[in-house]
């Protein structure tokens, strides 16, 4: 507020009144001059091209009550340096040249425009982004450009593009599914230490082979039916490990509790996943260009996930993609996602309610500030509806990601399982 209360005070001291009437300012570099008196014109005033000085002198004769009378036959020459000597002579040469009375504005008029003037000056002071404002962006960048490379992403196991065999998939489509299985999972972590809380308290360590989870000394592979699954796996394993570093980067993150931690990183990871992959999405060939990978529709449908949740996915990269976001626009609807005041569980709510309102207010205001054109006033909803129903997707992914575990629960990495788990 003290900010804002500043920037009031000196637009309120700075401010004068613009001209009452409006003026159309010649566009090219030559000298034009005053149709009246002849000297150098500024524009057209009341519809006539004139001088600042004649421009006045309209006005005010227009207003004046008593007519004005020449003192000498009414044929005075009117130059610049005795325009001032014969008003009436003046008067009418400004009527001839094609002045208009009916343009000069009345008392009530002009005191209309000045309000428009102050709020139009008010809005433009409010819609630039203050300091503070300017830092919490910065940080957001830095924070995803140190953790959002594809060209880390090594040590995974290959894309397998086989599709599965007829049986296996029959074998898959016909079994019945059932909600109450239980989801049992082994999170490779000393006791009482779960798989987040070693990422969250050592975020800076890079990933390894070990961290997917894949045994090289394996030598007999079962039958597999999503052939894309040990590929994908390591993948979202990956994108999870970068995304808690991220976080773990905001100081207003850092400030929660470890429990609020978990449960704003464990409610917002899909969306923070997508919210990524949506900055290499290639809406034109419907590909997400990962570093040295690329990966099509049906890649994802090859590792296990159905149609249901594919498709608006899909619809959702390209609508988003097509809003032409910037980084700036990115990294904070990020940080509006992973501050969500409604996850279920959150206990210092007032902390992230706060967080979340400053960062859609700079999210509208880097709008306002940096965007043109007619449909600016337009993204900011288009942005939060993007963001609505992304949101909607979540509950499906994780039902989908248990059901891919119950098909081939060895390819599901522990991270992975803790991020879908309903525990806190």
């Amino acid at each position: 507020m003290s900010f804002i209360n500043t920037q009031l005070q000196r637009f309120c001291q700075d401010f004068t009144i613009e001209d009452d009437e409006e003026e159309e300012q010649t566009d090219d570099e030559e000298l034009k001059f005053c149709g009246v008196c002849g000297d150098l014109a500024k524009g057209y005033h009341f519809n006539a091209l004139t001088c600042e000085g004649c421009k006045g002198f309209f006005r005010r004769a227009i207003k004046r009550s008593s007519p004005l009378q020449c003192p000498f036959l009414n044929k005075c020459i009117i130059t610049k340096n005795n325009r001032r000597s014969c008003q009436a002579c003046r008067f009418r040469k400004c009527q001839a040249i094609g002045m208009r009375k009916e343009m000069v504005m009345s008392e009530e008029e002009v005191q209309k425009r000045r309000i428009k003037i102050r709020k139009r000056r008010l809005r433009d002071t409010l819609m630039q982004l203050s300091a503070q404002q300017e830092k919490m962006i910065e940080e957001l960048l830095t924070a995803h450009r140190k953790t959002f490379d594809f060209s880390h992403f090594k040590d995974f196991r290959p894309m397998d593009k086989t599709i599965a065999s007829p049986i296996d998939l029959d074998q898959f489509v016909n079994e019945a599914y059932d909600p109450l299985h239980s989801h049992s999972m082994d999170l490779c972590a000393p006791a009482g230490v779960t798989s987040y809380d070693a990422c969250l308290f050592f975020p800076s360590s890079s990933p390894s082979p070990s961290f997917f989870y894949f045994d090289e000394d394996q030598t007999e592979r079962r039958r597999t039916v999503f052939t894309a699954l040990p590929h994908f796996s390591d993948l979202g394993t990956y994108m999870i490990h970068d995304i808690i570093r991220f976080s773990k980067s905001l100081q207003a993150f850092r400030s929660l509790t470890i429990e609020d931690q978990i449960t704003l990183l464990k409610g917002a990871m899909f969306e923070i996943m997508q919210l990524r992959l949506n900055m290499v999405f290639n809406a034109k060939t419907s590909i997400w260009e990962c570093g040295p990978n690329s990966y099509y529709k049906d890649d994802v449908m090859r590792a296990g996930f159905q149609s249901v949740l594919v498709e608006p996915v899909w619809k959702f990269h390209h609508t988003l993609r097509n809003l032409g976001l910037q980084e700036e626009e990115y990294v904070l609807i990020q940080g509006i996602s992973l501050f969500s005041p409604d996850r279920s569980g959150v206990q210092q709510h007032r902390l992230i309610d706060q967080q979340h309102e400053s960062l859609a207010l700079v999210l509208k205001t880097y709008i306002d500030s940096k965007r043109s054109g007619p449909e600016k006033h337009l993204l900011y909803p288009r942005v939060l509806s993007c963001l609505t129903e992304l949101r909607t997707m979540t509950e499906e992914y994780s039902k989908q990601v248990l059901q891919i575990q119950d098909i081939q629960p060895d390819d599901i990495s522990p991270l992975i399982k803790e991020v879908i788990s309903k525990d806190t």
